[in-house]
């Protein structure tokens, strides 16, 4: 009796919470990712995202202003300063070597031999003091650990999208943009024409296209990208954005076609029946019928081929990027920032989140048609 349908499982708690533990294991990256996008360099490499809303201790490395701006009082000369902007920011302990950072307490005075002192205060501000020579060169270098409280800043979006440095992103996401878009409509444009024939006209050799096109879902793609190459350099396409939608275009028909024959094939035969009856054309079924019927296949389809295309690397990179830069697409801008700013994780961060911030938006958007395309056609 437990097997009747319509009955809950009597597992269905265990079902639940693994179904619980796998979403949050795919959303905790991204969410690391948002939040380290809004943090600064020091912090991500002092904390881990989970840490960003709650008071930090961080030790950071000082020096004392400019000893040129230095004043004489009496006998000695003195450099004063504030090393903090964030007035909120506690110290709890200081120290002049980096072999022992918490050697004094705030407000405590360091003894730097033959006179030369220094005196960091809990507000931040500090006191250099010293004959002539002594106040000299760089300045005193001294290390400072402070409860830092939650701090977030623009400052890195604002880099990646409008600063006018090689990290700028924004010429990558338009370049990014235009290739997705054609790249995701012209596929569906061919494939809702065959999908219809296939589906719904009888010719010679029918089930031998369909059979040859469900061969295709399995040829791997880098099987073809060289020879396709050759192909379009031979007859004056050369790299470009025409070629790179010529390319995502003939790798994803294979599945749109299979994807929207399958759910063509399983729309009720009377409204077809009935349409031809009344006189409509194959063309006019197709477009006026066919087509509103088949929007959640159409729509499933439309999020594979973005999101494929979107975050596609190898087939921009064999049939769009050249030497000038020009074309370069957001996957191959974060390579490249891999290679010159790899140890900068803020600004990776943030251009990650960015790459991944259109693709989460059409998902969302759209998930209510992934799952009803998808199971077309598997059920009658």
């Amino acid at each position: 009796m437990d097997n009747i349908a319509g009955r809950k499982p009597a597992l269905g708690w265990a079902v639940n919470i693994s179904v619980i533990l796998i979403v949050l294991l795919w959303i905790f990256p991204t969410v690391g990712l948002l939040v380290s996008s809004f943090r600064t360099a020091d912090q991500i490499s002092s904390s881990g995202w989970w840490k960003a809303f709650f008071p930090t201790e961080q030790t950071e490395q000082f020096r004392t202003a400019d000893p040129d701006g230095r004043v004489q009082d009496g006998d000695v000369f003195v450099v004063e300063g504030v090393i903090f902007e964030n007035a909120e920011a506690n110290i709890a302990s200081w120290g002049t070597s980096s072999r022992d950072v918490s050697a004094y307490a705030p407000g405590e005075t360091a003894d730097l031999g033959d006179g030369e002192t220094l005196t960091l205060n809990e507000d931040g501000t500090y006191r250099w003091t010293g004959n002539d020579e002594q106040i000299s060169g760089r300045g005193q270098r001294f290390f400072v650990t402070a409860t830092q409280p939650p701090e977030f800043t623009l400052r890195n979006y604002d880099n990646m999208l409008f600063g006018g440095s090689s990290d700028n992103i924004s010429k990558a996401f338009f370049n990014t943009l235009t290739v997705t878009i054609p790249a995701t409509i012209i596929p569906i444009l061919f494939a809702a024409f065959a999908a219809y024939a296939l589906a719904w006209m009888d010719f010679p050799g029918r089930a031998l296209l369909i059979a040859f096109i469900v061969a295709l879902l399995v040829v791997p793609l880098q099987l073809a990208l060289i020879p396709l190459l050759k192909l379009h350099l031979s007859i004056g396409i050369g790299k470009g954005y025409l070629g790179v939608w010529l390319a995502h275009t003939g790798f994803g028909l294979p599945l749109a076609v299979y994807l929207l024959r399958n759910y063509m094939a399983g729309l009720p035969r009377d409204i077809i029946e009935n349409a031809r009856v009344d006189g409509a054309t194959d063309f006019q079924i197709f477009i006026k019928i066919i087509l509103p019927l088949s929007f959640p296949a159409l729509a499933s389809f439309a999020i594979f081929q973005f999101l494929w295309t979107w975050n596609d690397l190898l087939v921009a990179i064999v049939f769009l990027v050249d030497s000038s830069g020009d074309t370069t697409v957001m996957t191959r801008h974060i390579v490249e920032l891999l290679g010159t700013r790899g140890g900068n994780w803020e600004i990776l961060a943030t251009a990650a989140f960015v790459s991944m911030a259109v693709p989460l938006l059409v998902f969302f958007f759209m998930q209510r048609y992934l799952v009803r395309g998808l199971l077309a056609g598997s059920v009658k």
